[in-house]
């Protein structure tokens, strides 16, 4: 597929060849699911409380007597049955984080980014000079993509401190490099748009990937073989 490039007015300078299948052979829903349901477990603070029948103020002492009132039986005012008493099932802090294999992680985020390019919701601009933060530039780059009413991840190949300044105070936009991307931040906003440079990052580490793995495999020698 043909990705077109934009220079920083929001012209088209020029197109981009790139197969998702290169960041990744299959996209697999599953594994993205479970990357999504991890970030956001990690993102939730547990940090509620509410207390139980032990812990409110008030007398343990029976109400009343257990027979012969006509009122159904009752103990002391701290129950959770009654009003101003302990909750039965109460909340406590928590920690609801939990972590997946590194692997499978970077697995999800090339997958996420494959499936947003296969879907034609990532657009490319050739790069990224800014001599000072201007908010102006970054919104009337975004008017000229038609994402002004979008919500946006920008994503430069490096740390860009005059980018950054500049699209803070744009509402819905965010900024990370290439190496801070993930399965959730790739996935959640409406649009995408990347550095060629960043692209080429992301391509280039996810077919370094395989050779790695391939020259780590270890030999079998002839003895093992003859076994």
């Amino acid at each position: 597929m043909n990705l077109a490039v934009y220079d920083m007015a929001g012209k088209q300078v020029g197109t981009y060849e790139i197969d998702p299948a290169d960041l990744a052979p299959e996209v697999n829903k599953q594994l993205l699911h479970d990357a999504v349901v991890m970030y956001q477990a990690n993102a939730r603070q547990g940090t509620q409380k509410t207390k139980t029948r032990a812990e409110v103020a008030g007398s343990t002492k029976k109400l009343y007597r257990q027979k012969g009132t006509g009122n159904a039986r009752a103990g002391g005012r701290r129950s959770g049955t009654r009003r101003g008493g302990g909750h039965i099932f109460a909340k406590s802090p928590r920690d609801f984080g939990w972590r997946m294999p590194r692997k499978a992680l970077q697995a999800a985020t090339r997958m996420a980014l494959a499936a947003r390019l296969a879907d034609d919701e990532v657009k490319l601009v050739d790069g990224v000079s800014l001599e000072a933060p201007k908010t102006a530039a970054m919104a009337k780059l975004m008017k000229a993509l038609g994402l002004a009413e979008s919500t946006v991840l920008f994503s430069p190949e490096k740390h860009d401190g005059m980018l950054w300044k500049s699209a803070r105070n744009i509402e819905g936009m965010s900024v990370a490099p290439v190496a801070e991307l993930n399965a959730w931040s790739i996935l959640r906003p409406r649009a995408i748009v990347m550095t060629k440079a960043a692209l080429e990052a992301m391509k280039a580490a996810a077919t370094a990937r395989p050779k790695a793995a391939k020259a780590a495999k270890p030999k079998r020698t002839r003895a093992a073989k003859e076994k």
